[in-house]
């Protein structure tokens, strides 16, 4: 009765008007967490006492010791 591709052209048509409803509500949500995180960075970056990285203890390799066959 239906082929795949038409039900994919379905889907895509709801996800489409779906989407735009919240379409402005995730741009400005995303803009929002692009600031929030450019302010973090910049601060950590003034401030020079930030947390040193994490260290995971184990083996470490290079790729040249495993090379693919």
């Amino acid at each position: 009765m239906f082929g795949l591709s038409e039900i994919a052209v379905v889907l895509i048509v709801i996800a489409v008007v779906v989407g735009i409803k919240k379409l402005p509500e995730l741009t400005r949500s995303a803009g929002k967490s692009a600031r929030i995180l450019k302010a973090e960075a910049k601060a950590l970056k003034e401030d020079g006492t930030g947390t040193p990285p994490r260290v995971i203890p184990g083996e470490t390799t290079t790729r040249d010791e495993h090379p693919k066959p």
